[in-house]
């Protein structure tokens, strides 16, 4: 089993755009939330990065333990999901 990824994102942001491409090219399935598109979602965002910034990327790993990632942060994601 692999670690649910959520990302929180807008239709206008490039480190968005980026994360995204990076997640498909490690082979990672993620949920996106377009943030422009789901403006009910945006305090959800906010409560999980402490921000409005995006892209927000909330993982949830195997044992139960979680990453909350503010910004397209590839160390941080790396390590947070176990890849190089």
């Amino acid at each position: 089993m692999m670690a649910k990824i959520k990302i929180y994102t807008t239709t206008t942001c490039p480190y968005c755009h980026q994360l995204k491409e990076y997640l498909k090219e490690k082979g990672m399935n993620f949920e996106e939330v377009v943030l422009n598109n789901h403006p009910d979602q945006v305090q959800t965002a906010i409560d999980i990065c402490g921000s409005m910034g995006v892209p927000c990327i909330h993982i949830t790993k195997d044992d139960g333990t979680e990453a909350k990632i503010l910004g397209f942060d590839k160390e941080q994601v790396n390590l947070a999901l176990g890849i190089q």
